[in-house]
């Protein structure tokens, strides 16, 4: 099955949902868009804010290389339908760009929907490039058509506590989201705290559905900590956060790269100040960092104030991404198919992304292992 498809008619089966707010834009013509992608993510409810910082840093990079020539003659359309991040509406999502002849799935956000749609990779071989989320399950056994591109959440999970406990922290709560993302995530944090031989002074559990901020503040204050490192959702630790705030708490939080947007600290306002984020790729300041210099020109270029015109970590995730597409299309070949990018990517064994290494090989999809961390002051997330 090629990517040559009838994009006219995809855009109007899926334009009502097509998230306009990224600024993607709708082509005007079937043969403007011959290689159709599809992504379905949350572009509205609790992970709105990052997935509009990660779809901007890929638009940057596609309408590059839309620009300046497109993939080997062809121009790259991104289809991104809002999955209000539901895993069954990701699903159903994935379906209907896979019966539009989408060539392949680009960055899905959340782990319950990533595995949510991951039955359908396998039932039309359909590979999966860049998914916005580092669990472990994506990672192994290694799915034939899952290529990661960011480090796991355990490894992020995992150092962020070394970090923590080297700073002088030996009182941290652990809180985690009730569902496959926390249950992966709290393996890491729990292996960094073992590995020094420390307890959490408390190990809570959130609904994803229906958070009780109120009484989640209150366990964490009644276990006195000296940090408490939440992984959850934006939306979910900003609201523990603003309350233990609200009620006079001055713990020092933790949370993890999936937080990393400018969405994030809007959502904090006042509180957003001393917020420790781990990030998973290098620093969005750093221009001596080539690929770093690279979408900063390209942002200022654009013009694109959406984020007050400066790199986030959410859009360098989106970015680099996105760069790793577009090297499998170019591999290819002309007429691209979705096995023809799957062997691609497999045979990607080392891929410089300007300053940051990728590398893909049958029995390994895992992409890169970067981790730090940083605190978020003025605004920004500084190391």
């Amino acid at each position: 099955m090629t990517a040559r498809s009838s994009v006219g008619r995809l855009l109007a089966a899926v334009l009502p949902t097509v998230a306009l707010a990224f600024g993607l834009s709708a082509v005007s013509g079937a043969a403007q868009a011959q290689i159709v992608i599809g992504q379905t993510a949350g572009v509205t409810g609790q992970v709105a804010a990052s997935v509009k910082e990660l779809n901007l840093g890929a638009k940057l990079y596609l309408d590059h290389v839309n620009a300046t020539g497109g993939v080997n003659g062809q121009k790259v359309e991104l289809i991104t339908l809002d999955d209000a991040f539901d895993p069954k509406r990701a699903a159903a999502n994935a379906q209907t760009l896979i019966d539009k002849n989408a060539v392949a799935l680009f960055m899905t956000r959340g782990t319950p929907h990533t595995q949510a749609i991951m039955p359908l990779l396998e039932k039309y071989q359909l590979p999966l490039v860049a998914p916005s989320t580092g669990a472990a399950v994506l990672h192994k056994p290694v799915n034939p058509y899952i290529f990661n591109v960011r480090s796991t959440y355990q490894r992020e999970a995992e150092r962020a506590v070394q970090l923590l406990l080297e700073m002088g922290n030996q009182r941290i709560a652990v809180v985690s989201v009730n569902d496959t993302f926390g249950q992966d995530v709290v393996q890491g944090a729990l292996k960094g705290l073992n590995d020094k031989q420390v307890k959490p002074v408390a190990q809570l559990v959130i609904d994803r559905e229906k958070h009780d901020v109120a009484a989640l503040t209150k366990q964490i204050t009644s276990a006195d900590p000296q940090v408490v490192l939440i992984m959850a959702s934006a939306q979910v630790t900003a609201d523990t956060v603003n309350a233990l705030r609200t009620a006079g708490s001055r713990v020092l939080v933790a949370t993890l790269s999936n937080n990393a947007s400018a969405g994030f600290v809007q959502l904090l306002g006042q509180n957003a100040t001393g917020i420790i984020v781990s990030q998973v790729f290098p620093n969005e300041r750093s221009v001596t960092v080539p690929m770093v210099r690279e979408i900063t020109d390209l942002l200022a270029k654009s013009k694109n104030t959406e984020t007050g015109g400066v790199v986030t970590p959410a859009m360098m995730e989106g970015f680099a991404g996105a760069k790793v597409l577009v090297e499998g299309l170019k591999r290819a070949g002309k007429d691209v198919s979705r096995a023809g990018l799957t062997r691609a990517l497999n045979g990607m064994n080392r891929f410089d992304l300007g300053g940051l290494e990728v590398g893909f090989s049958p029995t390994d999809h895992t992409g890169a292992s970067y981790a730090d961390i940083s605190i978020i002051t003025g605004g920004r997330f500084l190391r």
